[in-house]
Parts: C-alpha cells; structure tokens; sequence
C-alpha cells in the first residue's frame, strides 16, 4: 500500500468521520424537535404569553412577571416589585450591543435548535454525560453573534434538562446553569414551568410558572420601549420691571 493510498484513506475516514458526527447532532435535534411537540406545530406558534412568578436568592420575595413574544422577532419582559415596573422590551429593531444579542435570543420562540443552519449557529454533539443519574446528550451550540451554550438532552425524553452559559454580573463574567424542569403540555407542545439558575452550587434564581397561552393577539405596539414622560419646562419668568429713575 503506498503513502499516496494511505493517506487518501485517512482522509476518507475522517470524511466519514465527520459525517456520521453532524448526522448524530442532527438526529439528536430532531428527536428533541419531536418530543417537544414536532416542528410543524412549533413553526405554527405566532405568539407566546407566559405569566410567573421570578424569585431572586436572599430576597425572599416573589416578583410578579411576564414574557410576551411574537413572530418573527419581538418580545417584551415585564416585572413588578415594590410598586415599581421594569420593562425590557424589544421590537427587532431599537437595540445594539450585547443588549441586541440577549433580546434576539430572547425572542426566539422556537429556541436555538430549530433551524440552527438557518439562524447562523453552529451545533456540535459532544457525547454522552450522566445528570443526576440519567443520560444526557451534550450540545455545544455557538450562536451566530458568538456567544457559546451548552445544552444538555435527556436521553430518554428528549427533552432539555440544562443549559450553561456566561453572563456578564456587576461582579463581572460569571457562568450560568438554568434546569428546566415539570414539563407539562401546552396545545400539544412541551414547556418546563420551572426553571432554577445557579451559578456553581449557588442559587441565583427560581422562576416558577403559572400560565402559557399560545397564539394570543397582541399589539405590535407593546413591544416598543417605552418613553418616560419628559419633564414639562418651566414656564419662562418675565423681567421684573426696573422702577423708574427720578431725575
């Protein structure tokens, strides 16, 4: 066997190598596709409203929120806490920055897996872990703005249990795991209605779900920012008369 020869057939092997990886990947999505309700009738969802409650660690006390998103690229996040209301709201266009790539993650009703190729991501299947004591697939999902996730796919639901991912803290980067978890049907489609993030062994939050309703109207309108009402100016004092001089 000449060199020439060996040569062609290593790089047939790692051809095939390669191969037989993305086909994994992709398999592994799809069934995660179809156990989530199957592509058709995520494609056919047009709108998401979920109502929940959101509980910061230390504080003890549950904030009121909701998530609203809507084809092709909006979503608006509302939460009340002591009388006051924090809006994060993004219509596929007044946003830049790092605030532009967490609001068009955000927005994704489908979630980075869909259509992957598509969106510009990348998707890498980096074996087999054990979670918790059941079998998870891992995925490395480079999104196309660069930012790196983790997912991990339970083996036997198919259905996601983790995701790791960095997030930028007063303190500075920090990494971030979110499980998801009490999975329940929504019109044919699987939602967690819970979700836990911890930062190491730490609890950062716990957002616990009371409502998601598909296909509901809302206005275009709500997804704007909005504009704090400007102080009204000060009407112009007029000059005080100067007395008049007696010669």
């Amino acid at each position: 066997m000449t060199r020439r020869t060996l040569v062609l057939l290593f790089s047939l092997t790692v051809l095939f190598s390669l191969t037989a990886q993305a086909q994994t990947v992709d398999e592994v999505i799809q069934k995660h596709i179809q156990a989530r309700g199957g592509l058709q009738k995520l494609k056919a969802i047009k709108s998401v409203k979920v109502t929940g409650k959101f509980t910061p660690a230390g504080l003890g006390q549950e904030i009121p929120i909701t998530v609203q998103q809507k084809r092709p690229g909006s979503s608006r996040f509302d939460a009340t806490f002591q009388g006051q209301t924090l809006v994060q709201a993004y219509d596929g266009e007044t946003m830049a920055g790092d605030e532009l790539k967490d609001a068009i993650e955000q927005a994704d009703i489908d979630g980075p897996l869909v259509d992957y190729k598509e969106k510009g991501h990348t998707v890498e299947l980096l074996g087999k872990e054990d979670f918790e004591g059941s079998p998870v697939y891992k995925l490395k999902v480079t999104l196309k703005g660069g930012d790196v996730r983790y997912i991990y796919i339970d083996a036997a639901s198919n259905l996601e249990l983790k995701m790791t991912s960095k997030r930028k803290t007063p303190g500075g980067e920090t990494e971030v795991d979110s499980f998801s978890g009490n999975y329940k049907s929504v019109n044919g489609i699987m939602f967690p209605f819970s979700v836990e993030n911890k930062s190491g062994s730490q609890l950062i939050s716990q957002f616990a779900i009371d409502k998601i309703e598909l296909d509901v109207p809302i206005d275009n309108a709500v997804f704007k920012m909005p504009v704090k009402a400007q102080e009204k100016p000060k009407a112009e004092e007029k000059p005080k008369e100067k007395p008049p001089v007696n010669d």
